[in-house]
């Protein structure tokens, strides 16, 4: 089969498309052929070297959808979508012809969704489910904030809250886009004040920082009393410093998000959470981009830009 691999670690250009056998599950595994699988900035971060983890060579990727062609009787031939935190680190991921799965981590993909479609899905949207659901604890009638809106994770963290009832204010740059009750633009106006302002001088019940780097001040200072702050990112050293004092005053709570600590079959049970939301479409992909497999690179390269725009994808086809 084809596969992208990841022989030394470096920048986009050092990832490979070659040649490879193909994968051979065991008895409590399947084989899926791969239609399409999303690329995501962990993915740039894993050929760059920054996870202590992965062992070369291997085949990066989290995300897919595709279709079952080894495995039990009865789920032979189905449409399955898929995310894991193993995939791609400790073992070979979907950047390829074919992945090898756990059978407990098969879910069979909505047919409200095309196979591109479902490849965008996994890492943004249970990135933002831990967040918006286990971490923040945000409630239906609450004022739920999203740094970073317009961002894959961030807006679908504005689209699970306001599945969920919860009131969304979007913070971005500019105020287009981002689907949220009301957008903030972070370059123009006081945040913090807007915040205030918007909940009657309560402040925001909860928050996920998306941004990192000096918006993470923000989203600390727009919580109100017991507010909660989801944090999935950092910038530069990932040092942050605040006020501690006013911190447990105002009771508080910060806690860190990290996808990678689901495995394929942790994340099939908040795919099933989500499930619904996109059948009844109540959630939906975002705008996708693809790239033929043999190109792999150029599309790491073009998530490495910062400039990619929606969701971008990559098609395979089974050998």
């Amino acid at each position: 089969m084809l596969a992208a691999r990841m022989i030394e670690f470096g920048k986009p250009e050092a990832l490979r498309v070659v040649e490879i056998e193909d994968p051979r599950p065991t008895p409590d595994e399947v084989l899926i052929a791969v239609r399409a699988a999303g690329v995501n900035p962990s993915d740039i971060g894993n050929l760059a070297g920054r996870f202590s983890r992965t062992k070369l060579p291997r085949t990066p990727g989290r995300d897919y959808a595709g279709v079952v062609v080894e495995g039990p009787p009865e789920l032979l031939g189905r449409e399955v979508w898929g995310t894991g935190g193993e995939l791609g680190f400790t073992r070979d991921g979907s950047h390829a012809q074919y992945v090898v799965v756990p059978g407990g981590a098969v879910r069979e993909k909505p047919a409200s969704l095309s196979f591109e479609q479902a490849a965008g899905i996994g890492v943004p949207f249970v990135t933002a489910w831990l967040a918006v659901v286990r971490a923040a604890q945000v409630t239906a009638g609450g004022t739920f904030l999203v740094t970073g809106s317009r961002g894959s994770v961030g807006s679908a963290a504005v689209q699970i809250a306001r599945w969920r009832g919860v009131r969304t204010i979007g913070v971005q740059r500019g105020t287009r886009g981002g689907g949220a009750d009301v957008v903030l633009d972070s370059d123009r106006e006081d945040v913090a004040k807007r915040v205030l302002e918007l909940t009657s001088g309560r402040g925001a019940d909860a928050c996920l920082d998306a941004v990192g780097g000096p918006l993470f001040d923000v989203a600390l200072a727009s919580l109100g009393r017991g507010g909660r702050l989801a944090a999935i990112t950092a910038k530069g050293d990932g040092r942050v410093s605040f006020d501690l004092r006013d911190f447990y005053h105002r009771e508080l709570r910060l806690i860190g998000v990290d996808s990678l600590q689901l495995d394929t079959t942790g994340a099939a049970k908040v795919l099933d959470e989500l499930r619904e939301g996109f059948t009844s479409r109540d959630l939906r992909p975002a705008d996708i981009q693809t790239y033929p497999l043999a190109q792999a690179s150029d599309a790491y390269a073009a998530i490495a830009s910062g400039r990619v725009t929606g969701k971008l994808v990559l098609l395979a086809s089974p050998s």
